[in-house]
């Protein structure tokens, strides 16, 4: 195995700011494309297979221009073919019929988003939220007589806990289920418009069924939000059931093969063995029961148990990144423009270097993207197969999955985006998906929870943990940490940070360079901006009183932006942190190249976040500068790996469905040269007319 932690093959002495050029670094060897393929796979690489083979198959795909009601009605025979085949079950208990294969699921449910987006949301409406809330929120009883039927689709049913007026607020939602001890039964009712259930899969149409979010109130005590399976329509007629209402979402900026609806309920009776009871219970005569004492923590680890619906969310947006860089850089390295080096023959858009800038530094975050859903998928699957489920690691994952959700669906858009303007006119074809993968991918955002609100819970995990390093700490313990911080941050007022690195970097811009691409130095520079971040937040707020909501509330607001970014960071460090442990396994012409690719990421963050390392003292000027010329050294580097790099996703012409993306710009660009090398060998090319200036 080559060493891959130090810089790698280091930047020679004129190269950090050599001129540019439009001609690629001839290739010196070639990526082993199959290994690193599977490599990506991960740990369910069959899962993923067997689903892209699904997404190969003309039944499971969207086609173009259908009516909403067309393509729901398609979306909804897709629906009976997954159930037919099976594969969307393998999470369930082996005893009704699923593997308990948790991590595969999710892996194999992802790789949907290639067939059609509205399928893959759709099944995860069935399977990853409805059905998952009765498996994870029931019990026995539940599995045993409610499972089956969903399980068949027998049952297509919505996940209503999104209301009108709450989204990511669940704890203060309106609806209501009212324990009456005389008949034995909830009273659920939506008071207020605000209340009703907004948004759900299958609501509008197709539903027979919901699990129903609503404030468990018995003996006058409100215990908080708990589940309720509700039947809402009569399987034969479809028609909504007495006291139940709702409309539809109607036409949406995406996903329009789903079903979206909205759901009320007025004084509906709901028997109370209906109670999804695994977390808390009703007795006949009323009394309240919970295995969980804290009623904050009983909802947040109601909650926890959901966790997949933003995992699988993560996996889906990186998979739509694979497939959008897949098609502008094949395109990229076919379509030709400009003839800006030569007479006779255009440049390849690959070979420009702004081109490569925006599509390979957002292919580098692809990379790292896979490689940090990889670690995701294998907390998730420890914790829900048992392996490792205590309420730390829970408490891990449901962190790790906020951060990676938010930012990788951030990304994802990005990433589309830019790999439409990329392929220009031809992008904004929808023959060609970039554009109906944007719409479709839009809504991610905000599904499973708002991106700017997960990123919170991570902010506030951060802080968390800053705190209980202190929990018992001795006076002398505490007086050293403030020791190290003050000098820390006196190093950085005076610049001494910046004055070490100029005196190493004097006049030899690629020491800088080097310096940047080695594993430790950018470790440090990612981790310390996190732990730098999150003591300055903790020092702003440590002289809040407790027990004064008021202004706790309002301190806390006024960190707010400061602790998203703090979050932002830390997850940008775990995706960093995957990508350098996947290089560290790689060997050969892979590693030396995967390493480009880290190193890419890494600079690609330092650049982004530049301000915030010169203002603090952490980079100097002139090793800022070196920054960019570093990482337009790279571009020219990875140039002749680009298309392996996407060919290692494993997707082909029957995933990505692009036409611009199949070689045959490349066939029309071989036509128009030759025809004009033709006319010139024949002396019939009409001669340019000259400027009199030229003359």
């Amino acid at each position: 195995m080559v060493d891959t932690l130090s810089a790698s093959e280091p930047l020679e002495a004129d190269e950090a700011h050599a001129p540019l050029d439009l001609a690629p670094t001839p290739r010196t060897g070639t990526i082993d494309v199959d290994w690193l393929g599977r490599d990506l796979l991960g740990q369910w690489a069959d899962r993923r297979l067997a689903a892209r083979a699904k997404a190969a198959n003309p039944d499971y795909q969207r086609i173009a221009n259908l009516t909403m009601e067309d393509h729901r009605a398609r979306v909804l025979g897709q629906m009976r073919l997954l159930a037919d085949d099976g594969a969307v079950l393998v999470a369930f208990p082996a005893s009704i019929g699923g593997e308990d294969d948790h991590g595969g699921n999710i892996a194999g449910f992802e790789e949907l988003v290639l067939a059609d987006p509205s399928l893959q949301i759709k099944s995860g409406v069935q399977y990853g939220l409805f059905g998952a809330a009765v498996l994870h929120l029931g019990t026995t009883r539940h599995h045993e007589t409610l499972l089956p039927p969903i399980m068949r689709f027998d049952v297509p049913g919505a996940f209503a806990m999104t209301e009108t007026g709450h989204g990511s607020d669940v704890a203060s939602i309106g609806t209501t289920a009212t324990y009456d001890e005389a008949t034995e039964e909830f009273v659920l009712h939506t008071p207020f418009r605000g209340a009703w259930k907004d948004y759900l899969g299958n609501a509008a149409n197709d539903g027979l069924a919901a699990v129903v979010f609503a404030k468990l109130v018995t003996k006058g005590v409100d215990h908080g939000v708990h589940a309720f399976y509700v039947d809402i329509r009569d399987p034969e007629t479809g028609a909504f059931l007495p006291g139940i209402g709702g409309e539809d979402d109607g036409f949406k900026g995406g996903l329009n093969g789903i079903d979206n609806g909205r759901l009320h309920f007025d004084a509906v009776r709901v028997p109370r063995l209906n109670l999804l009871n695994r977390y808390g219970d009703v007795a006949a005569d009323g009394t309240y029961s919970s295995p969980i004492e804290s009623p904050g923590r009983r909802f947040f680890t109601m909650l926890g148990t959901l966790v997949q619906g933003r995992v699988s969310l993560d996996g889906a947006s990186v998979v739509a990144s694979k497939a959008a860089l897949a098609i502008a850089i094949r395109y990229g390295a076919e379509r030709r423009q400009f003839t800006a080096s030569s007479d006779v023959e255009e440049e390849v858009l690959l070979d420009y270097r702004r081109h490569q800038k925006r599509l390979f530094t957002r292919l580098a975050e692809t990379y790292a993207m896979s490689y940090a859903h990889d670690r995701l998928l294998t907390e998730f699957d420890g914790v829900f197969s048992g392996r490792t489920d205590t309420p730390e690691h829970r408490e891990d994952l449901e962190t790790l999955a906020a951060g990676l959700k938010a930012m990788s669906t951030w990304a994802a858009l990005d990433t589309l985006q830019e790999s439409r303007e990329a392929c220009g006119g031809a992008g904004f074809l929808a023959e060609n998906r970039i554009t109906s993968l944007r719409q479709d991918l839009d809504i991610y955002a905000t599904f499973e929870g708002d991106n700017t609100v997960m990123l919170q819970l991570v902010g506030k995990r951060l802080l968390g943990d800053f705190a209980k390093q202190f929990k018992g700490a001795s006076a002398t313990q505490l007086a050293q940490f403030a020791a190290k911080e003050f000098a820390g941050r006196a190093a950085a007022q005076v610049g001494l940070h910046q004055v070490a690195q100029d005196v190493r970097d004097l006049g030899k811009p690629a020491t800088a360079s080097r310096a940047l691409r080695q594993t430790a130095v950018q470790r440090e520079l990612l981790t310390d901006r996190v732990e730098t971040m999150v003591a300055e937040i903790a020092g702003r707020l440590r002289h809040v009183p407790r027990g004064d909501q008021a202004k706790s509330s309002k301190a806390f607001n006024n960190v707010q932006n400061e602790l998203i970014e703090a979050a932002q960071a830390w997850t940008e460090l775990q995706q960093w942190k995957a990508l350098t442990e996947a290089v560290e396994r790689m060997s050969g012409e892979t590693a030396r190249v995967m390493t480009w690719v880290r190193d890419l990421f890494a600079l690609t963050l330092l650049e982004r976040h530049l301000a915030w390392y010169l203002a603090n003292g952490r980079l100097s000027g002139a090793r800022a500068k070196v920054v960019r010329s570093t990482i337009e050294r790279l571009l020219v580097k990875i140039r002749p790996h680009a298309l392996d790099l996407v060919d290692a996703f494993g997707l082909g012409d029957e995933h990505l469905r692009a036409a611009i993306a199949t070689g045959a710009e490349g066939d029309r660009q071989a036509e128009a040269q030759a025809y004009y090398e033709a006319q010139r060998a024949a002396g019939t090319l009409p001669t340019p007319e000259r400027s009199p200036r030229r003359r």
